[in-house]
């Protein structure tokens, strides 16, 4: 397994990591991802930690804590092992102040979530979201203050815009607040809206991408066909309205793409589209889920290989889109304003 800084920070990371999405299934929406119990995260975590994947990410609002609780136990013993990241923004219950980046919310979120975890540090805390009702000036304040006391190493951001972040960075290194050194973003080869502007920030700033959902929602697993209804057990059935839109005809142009590549390399369309985001500027890890021993096993192929130049730039072309303004006018003017590579 590679390992890479997280960011500009001394934090090593695995180029995988594993996220705990399917543990528990509560709740239409999770119970669609998966439905993993104590025993089998137990097993999951067993073969990742052999394939040199420790960190495990996860969130409070997956199935209502549940993936939380289920990941301390499957670690039980082994916490020493293991790398935790994970998230708290959304809302968790009904009460007013459960919800948002407030210094009252964040504090609980985190104690919440240790109970949860059976620890008492986070390796890795991400705000779920940007909260624009609370001033950044609380939330970071809140953060190293959680920082200072030990519950929490690193901190990283996730579904920010550009300006969200580059506020957030600015007002820390303003008043010396800890930085966020992580960006968990939604980016793959049928959503590469990242690329515009959150690349480019993350260049220039020093931070890691932390990348969800690499396999589009659920459509580059190489069972979406042309003219094929959706598998059985697909996701989407039930989530992808919920996710982001993409047009049919697009998606398979990518996949013809990725089966060729397939075709040349002897890989699987998931390992291909994961090589594909491991081989892109600022990614440090990539998160990746899986509902069973079988598919976890499939996924963590996507290392200890490259993608020729060729290949590379097949799969960039296949899935490159108009992007919007002002990006459309900035590629024309790259002699001044590069884009990354």
């Amino acid at each position: 397994m590679e390992y890479r800084r997280l960011g500009a920070s001394g934090f090593k990371v695995p180029v995988l990591s594993f996220g705990t999405g399917t543990f528990g299934g509560k709740g239409e929406f999770f119970g669609a991802w998966g439905n993993t119990d104590v025993a089998e995260a137990r097993k999951l975590v067993d073969i990742c930690l052999d394939a040199g994947v420790n960190m495990f990410d996860t969130a409070d609002v997956y199935s209502k804590g549940a993936a939380e609780s289920i990941l301390g136990e499957a670690i039980k013993g082994r916490r020493d092992q293991v790398l935790i990241s994970t998230k708290a923004t959304f809302r968790f219950d009904d009460q007013p102040n459960s919800v948002g980046s407030s210094r009252y919310h964040l504090i609980n979120a985190i104690d919440a979530a240790l109970k949860r975890l059976g620890t008492d540090y986070i390796d890795l805390f991400q705000l779920h979201g940007f909260d624009a009702m609370t001033p950044v000036e609380e939330t970071l304040s809140t953060l190293d203050d959680l920082v200072r006391a030990g519950k929490i190493r690193y901190l990283g951001v996730s579904n920010f815009s550009g300006w969200h972040l580059m506020k957030s960075l600015a007002v820390a290194d303003r008043y010396g607040y800890t930085r966020y050194v992580a960006n968990q973003a939604y980016y793959s080869l049928v959503g590469r809206d990242f690329e515009w502007e959150l690349m480019p920030l993350a260049l220039d700033q020093g931070v890691g991408t932390v990348v969800w959902s690499p396999l589009g929602w659920g459509r580059l697993t190489g069972k979406l066909r042309r003219g094929q209804p959706l598998p059985a057990t697909s996701r989407l059935h039930k989530t992808a309205d919920a996710g982001p839109q993409i047009e049919d005809e697009y998606l398979y142009r990518v996949v013809d793409a990725l089966d060729d590549v397939a075709k040349e390399t002897g890989k699987s369309v998931p390992q291909i589209a994961l090589k594909w985001l491991l081989q892109r500027p600022t990614v440090s890890t990539v998160v990746i889920g899986a509902r069973n021993e079988e598919q976890l096993r499939q996924n963590l192929g996507a290392v200890g290989w490259d993608l020729s130049p060729e290949q590379m730039a097949k799969l960039d072309a296949a899935s490159d889109v108009t992007p919007v303004y002002p990006y459309w006018h900035q590629r024309g003017f790259g002699e001044r304003n590069p884009p990354p590579v």
